[in-house]
């Protein structure tokens, strides 16, 4: 091997070599989106989660409550019902000031803004939470294809590296690109693209 020929393959593996380092930095990169984009989208996940549980113990005390201002509420009518039977002056007033009683209780199972724990107040915050958790459900789906796209091209750049064909480079960073755009959808504006998942 002559020396010009040997001098043109140091400068060749040089020039592979430094092709090299740029995809192993476009990875290291890439897998920073990566990690950040996960973080976030389990983040969104737990808080799906816990939106979900809240919402599903708020709607189940709003029913505990409609069930016990029914019944107060059946109470209070029955008791009424009552009145016309019964003759003593006495009974009739202890019999209206129960009813009275029962129907406050009634009134105050439906609303109670003192505590939030009337059905009304109940059925808002339970209404609240829900919306929270689609949020943060659509958040996460966001994040996850995000996820997606990172992964992919962190395959087709190391795939780069094997192969030497720097088209996948290219779709590496377009993913890239696509995987930013999602993860920043999914901070920014999680309604703007609907994804049904």
């Amino acid at each position: 091997m002559s020396a010009h020929e040997s001098m043109e393959q140091a400068e060749h593996a040089e020039h592979a070599s430094s092709e090299n380092r740029k995809i192993a930095l476009l990875i290291a990169v890439i897998a920073l989106f990566l990690a950040l984009s996960e973080t976030l989208g389990k983040s969104a996940q737990t808080e799906s989660i816990a939106k979900n549980v809240e919402a599903s113990n708020l709607w189940a005390f709003f029913q505990a409550k409609s069930i016990r201002r029914t019944v107060v509420q059946t109470a209070a009518d029955a008791a009424k019902l009552g009145l016309g039977v019964t003759g003593d002056d006495a009974a009739k007033t202890a019999a209206q000031k129960q009813i009275e009683e029962w129907q406050k209780t009634a009134a105050r199972y439906r609303s109670e803004p003192e505590t939030g724990e009337g059905t009304e107040q109940l059925s808002e915050r339970a209404k609240h939470a829900e919306h929270e958790r689609d949020l943060a459900t659509a958040k996460y789906h966001h994040f996850e294809l995000g996820s997606a796209a990172f992964q992919i091209a962190i395959v087709l750049a190391s795939a780069t590296i094997i192969t030497g064909i720097f088209a996948l480079a290219w779709i590496a960073g377009l993913l890239t690109l696509a995987g930013l755009g999602l993860t920043a959808l999914g901070l920014f504006a999680p309604h703007a693209l609907h994804l049904a998942l």
